[in-house]
């Protein structure tokens, strides 16, 4: 009995041994098995990483956007005016110069101008009849008449530009005002010079208009101041045919 139960003490120590002795093997991890670890030093590298390529990826996109920005202003500065004045401008010469050009007897041309006073106005002949004098004097008269005239046609025509020069002269402002970039504020300002000259190019009209009549007018006196003047002279010259005598008024033979 002793021998037996010693033996079944050692058996159950060998029971409660045994599953001691595996415990081991089961807590301790296999040689494939990894374990998770969290580095606080390496995730701050890591975001800070990230948030500098972030910044990159920021700084390209506005560089881009500035680019872009950069074309359409380049865009904007090379857009032309979609309004011109030119064509009503020409047209307003035009129509003072078709008013000079209708200047009456004398145009406004050195070569007629030199010929009528060779004719006209130049020294007068003392052969000259009667009746050439006068007819020359009633044709110096039509030419001043003539020139007066022309230089009140040319006076209304200026006069008539002025309300089509103030609506280009308001269009062209608006047009420079709302110019969307360089070149049409360029073009809207080149447009204003080239009304400023339309309207100087009237008063140069205007002023050689009203100088053409004053002239005539000028030359006319002056020619008939000659033409008295040798009508005078022949007057007074012996056998011309005057015969001075006492001359009787009111019927009176005494």
């Amino acid at each position: 009995m002793t021998i037996r139960r010693s033996r079944a003490c050692r058996f159950a120590a060998v029971l409660i041994a045994a599953p001691i002795a595996a415990l081991p093997m089961f807590l301790a991890p296999s040689a494939s098995a990894a374990w998770i670890v969290y580095d606080p030093s390496n995730y701050a590298q890591n975001l800070l990483t990230a948030a500098r390529t972030l910044e990159q990826i920021n700084n390209q996109i506005t560089s881009l956007q500035n680019e872009a920005q950069m074309l359409i202003n380049q865009a904007k500065n090379l857009a032309s005016l979609p309004f011109s004045s030119l064509q009503t401008l020409q047209q307003n010469v035009q129509r003072t110069q078709q008013l000079l050009s209708q200047a009456q007897n004398i145009a406004f041309n050195v070569s007629q101008i030199d010929q009528a006073f060779q004719q006209k106005y130049g020294n007068i002949s003392l052969s000259a009849t009667d009746t050439q004098l006068v007819t020359d004097a009633r044709s110096r008269w039509q030419n001043t008449v003539g020139g007066l005239q022309d230089a009140m046609r040319v006076q209304a025509g200026v006069v008539g530009n002025i309300d089509t020069n103030r609506t280009q002269m308001s269009e062209l402002v608006g047009q420079s005002q709302n110019a969307a970039g360089a070149l049409q504020a360029t073009q809207a300002g080149n447009q204003l010079l080239a009304l400023q000259s339309q309207q100087l190019s009237d008063l140069i009209a205007l002023m050689s208009a009203n100088g053409r009549s004053e002239a005539l007018i000028e030359a006319e006196r002056a020619t008939a101041a000659e033409q008295g003047r040798i009508q005078r002279q022949r007057f007074l010259t012996p056998g011309s045919g005057y015969q001075p005598g006492n001359a009787r008024m009111f019927g009176n033979g005494n």
